[in-house]
């Protein structure tokens, strides 16, 4: 067994810092009703529409012809858990088991991170980075999802075929955590990992399938999205209201949209854009030679930052996923997305400001919202862009040297822990 390669100190430091700023965001969930905190919004979800949703689940059945409904049936499995908490309103229950589940992401964090040859900076980020969300994590089950997608890149690195089930259960729960997948070095580990993710969604399809009524009922929830206020096309929207465009905000499908003639043009070239986006990592994925322990991570955190910026929502709790895959990054010390770090962290203050503090602003479009949602897309959009460049020049090799056709390993479920050069 390796013995740890770091004191005790900072690990020390890290978990009193953690209870310090959860003991503040706990305190702060008991004063969202004020104005700068969103007026209670951001914690109505969580006893109104999530415990709507888990008394429909409860009854064997998912939601059916609700448009709130859009996510796969592994979420229902997550709202459902707070019933397992006897003695406590569903609401304590639901932010009790965030907490718990904020912890052991920490402590994956902590253990990767004291590993040898690997950094605590990753736990750092997301015992700092997360509280730059104020409240909002411990009211959406964002937490959960990202924990599933941490707890699977950090598995992959040792077992594909548990990576590839803890993928397969994130995706389950939010679709996006299959993206994290993407990274997989070639040859056995990426047959393992998406192999084994493919047969274990399967397999919990066909339980949720026994187990419930219309599993599949969130996908006619999606086609009929708009532009959601907050994403790149909604800031393009709203300041084109200053020049004489007439369009308004309307609440639809759990978001404030913007509609409007050429909204849903706008909306369409959201979707080619993301397209655009997937064709890229299949590009990137195909002509990548060079691979490190840490190239999964990245790509990772490429993918999704990328999948982010092109989408027609960008929700506040979409940091969230950010700031715990760029954690994981930062456990290696071979990541090549510590400026992306950075930018995932100031576009996280960002979105603060813009929701819950001045959210009225941008709803109404003021100059004011305007140019705070185009501060934290613009920094996002840079972000992903880095990112991608990033990703994409460390994956060819290293100017002058020819990498060496790599074969695979007998125990190839176990990456070694220098750089890997695979064609």
């Amino acid at each position: 067994m390796n013995r740890l390669r770091v004191t005790p100190r900072p690990v020390l430091a890290l978990t009193a810092i953690w209870l310090t700023t959860r003991a503040l965001m706990l305190w702060l969930l008991t004063l969202g009703g004020a104005r700068l905190l969103g007026g209670g919004a951001v914690t109505r979800e969580v006893w109104r529409l999530y415990f709507h949703w888990y008394g429909v689940l409860t009854h064997g059945s998912f939601p059916v012809h609700d448009t709130l409904w859009q996510y796969p049936p592994g979420a229902g499995a997550v709202l459902l858990a707070p019933g397992l908490l006897p003695g406590l309103t569903y609401f304590e229950a639901f932010v009790t088991v965030t907490l718990a589940v904020d912890a052991l992401t920490l402590a994956a964090l902590l253990r990767a991170g004291t590993r040898p040859g690997r950094s605590l900076l990753g736990a750092a980020v997301w015992t700092g980075g997360l509280p730059l969300l104020l409240h909002l994590p411990l009211a959406r089950y964002d937490v959960q999802v990202t924990a599933l997608a941490v707890l699977c890149l950090l598995a992959s690195a040792r077992s594909p075929r548990a990576g590839g089930v803890l993928g397969a259960l994130g995706a389950l729960v939010k679709v996006w955590p299959a993206l994290v997948l993407l990274g997989a070095p070639r040859g056995r580990p990426t047959r393992t990992a998406w192999g084994w993710a493919g047969w274990a969604g399967l397999a919990c399809l066909a339980l949720f399938a026994v187990r419930f009524a219309h599993p599949l009922s969130f996908l006619r929830e999606q086609g009929g999205r708009g532009v959601q206020i907050e994403s790149l096309g909604g800031t393009a929207l709203n300041l084109a209201r200053h020049a004489g465009w007439p369009g308004r905000t309307r609440y639809r499908y759990g978001a404030i949209e913007i509609v409007g003639p050429y909204a849903q043009a706008v909306a369409t070239a959201s979707l080619a854009l993301t397209a655009v986006a997937f064709g890229l990592l299949v590009l990137w994925r195909v002509r990548a030679r060079h691979w490190t322990e840490a190239t999964p991570f990245d790509a990772a955190l490429s993918a999704v930052l990328l999948f982010t910026v092109t989408s027609r929502v960008i929700s506040p709790q979409y940091m969230i996923w950010l700031i715990g895959l760029a954690a994981v990054c930062l456990t290696s010390r071979h990541t090549r997305q510590r400026p992306v770090a950075v930018l995932v962290l100031a576009a996280s203050a960002l979105s603060t400001v813009a929701y819950p503090m001045f959210y009225g602003e941008v709803v109404e479009g003021t100059w004011a919202g305007c140019l705070l949602m185009l501060a934290r897309n613009g920094v996002l959009t840079a972000a992903a862009v880095l990112s991608f460049g990033r990703l994409w020049r460390a994956a060819r090799p290293p100017a002058g040297k020819t990498v060496p056709p790599t074969q695979p390993r007998a125990d190839s479920d176990r990456l070694p822990e220098r750089a890997l050069s695979l064609s």
